[in-house]
């Protein structure tokens, strides 16, 4: 027999425990295995929810954290029982408190704001809806609504399955601008006050509030006459837009005399027309700190502005509304700019003019209304709205920047003062004290 065969001859069989040691070995791995993967989860399950409930303590829980800390440091130590009682007495009220947290929101909740845009001093409704599709009641809920700078709360009571609630508010418009509501908030906490948990729900609303504006009788100046104009009730007797026939009179233009309705009826018979005319009015809004005394004045001078420009679109005559912007720097000098309000509709006029704001870094009235005639060269009548800190010398400044032919009209805004009207060479100065006094002046005037 070889060596090697000799060899293999004398070594001891395998045991069985040497068989078996594999697939221990595997089982206990796995088992490790898993009772790592375990902790790793359960740890961080802990921390997650060791921060949720840090994250939701109020202060006066976190005093009585210290409290309870304190406690167990000085009570142990020197075997002062009061103090380990009130460490275990906040221990166990922290440990209850904290079961509040626990659970799922299972209500839906929607914020409804049905007007969107109102005017100063109005009040706009909004609704919160605290829906419940589950299958269960649903205990109190406490809610939250910001409305601008402030806070509107409710306690919306218990809510039957497959059920709604809600509760209505009132936003009031004392302020121009726009007030954002929402988003609603729902409060989740202990009846002590240890803990307090805040969820957003729906997105944000944006209440417009709009400048307060009057109405103002038709508009008779700064129309001109224009072939390609609109025509009007204006007859005459040479224009592009016929209207009737009528008999030959004295003076006459025998080019517009209609010959065949003349052979017919045996008198000369000439044309007539209606006279067509284009307007185009421009109202210059100054939003610089250096024209107005105070605040209130601008407030004038905005609706001052708003009046005059949804007048002209009211009664479809072309309109540009143009503001100040805020000044550029460039090296040692400030390049003025201007920014043109949209005149498309009534509504979004007045949501640019909610959004304006006076500055000190605004362009100035003489300078804007160099640009406001450069952008609108075709108007035919302009209104430089100001407050009582500008000059006339200032205005007839303005006003010489104006394009030829343009009847311009300054409205200086002063609250309380007596409505004046004064002309001072080709310009037109009307100082008004309340918004009312821009339409009884100018009725009074050959500008209605």
């Amino acid at each position: 027999m070889s060596q090697p065969a000799l060899a293999r001859a004398s070594e001891p069989p395998p045991s069985d425990d040497r068989i078996d040691a594999g697939p221990r070995e595997g089982r206990l791995a796995d088992a490790i295995t898993a009772l790592v993967a375990f902790w790793a989860s359960a740890r961080g399950a802990v921390a997650a929810s060791t921060r949720a409930v840090a994250g939701s303590m109020t202060a006066f829980g976190w005093s009585v954290v210290l409290v309870v800390v304190l406690g167990f440091s000085i009570g142990y130590p020197l075997g002062w029982l009061e103090f380990v009682a009130l460490a275990w007495a906040g221990t166990v009220l922290l440990l209850i408190s904290a079961l509040y947290l626990v659970g799922r929101n299972s209500f839906r909740i929607r914020l409804s704001l049905p007007v969107t845009r109102v005017v100063v001093g109005e009040k706009a409704p909004g609704e919160v809806v605290v829906a419940n599709p589950t299958r269960r009641h649903l205990g109190g809920i406490g809610v939250e609504v910001p409305i601008g700078d402030g806070l509107a709360e409710f306690h919306i009571p218990g809510i039957p399955r497959d059920s709604e609630a809600s509760e209505i508010f009132m936003v009031a418009a004392e302020r121009r601008g726009v007030i954002p509501v929402g988003p609603v908030r729902t409060i989740r906490g202990d009846p002590i006050g240890l803990f307090r948990r805040e969820l957003s729900w729906a997105e944000r609303s944006e209440l417009f509030v709009h400048p307060r504006t009057i109405a103002i009788p038709a508009i008779s100046t700064g129309y001109v006459r224009d072939l390609e104009g609109t025509p009007t009730r204006t007859l005459t007797s040479s224009d592009v837009a016929f209207h009737a026939l009528r008999e030959y009179t004295t003076g006459d233009d025998r080019r517009f005399i209609h010959w065949r309705s003349s052979a017919k009826t045996g008198v000369y018979m000439v044309r007539q027309f209606e006279e067509t005319r284009r307007s185009h009015i421009m109202v210059v809004l100054s939003l610089a700190a250096s024209d107005y005394a105070d605040a209130e004045e601008f407030e004038l001078a905005v609706s001052a502005a708003g009046s005059l420009g949804t007048h002209a679109i009211r009664d479809a005559r072309s309109v540009s509304v143009v503001a100040s912007g805020r000044r550029n720097d460039s090296g040692r000098h400030r390049v003025p700019a201007a920014h043109t309000l949209r005149t498309s509709s009534r509504s979004r006029l007045l949501d640019d003019l909610t959004l304006v704001q006076l500055t000190s870094e605004a362009t100035g009235i003489v300078a804007l209304t160099r640009m406001a005639g450069e952008h609108a060269a075709d108007a035919s009548v302009a209104f430089l709205i100001a407050g009582s800190a500008t000059t006339v010398g200032r205005l007839r400044q303005a006003a010489a920047a104006l394009p030829v032919g343009v009847d311009v009209f300054a409205v200086l805004c002063e609250p309380d003062a007596m409505p004046v009207l004064r002309r001072v060479a080709e310009l037109s100065v009307l100082t008004i004290g309340y918004l009312d006094d821009l339409q009884k002046t100018l009725a009074r005037t050959a500008v209605l």
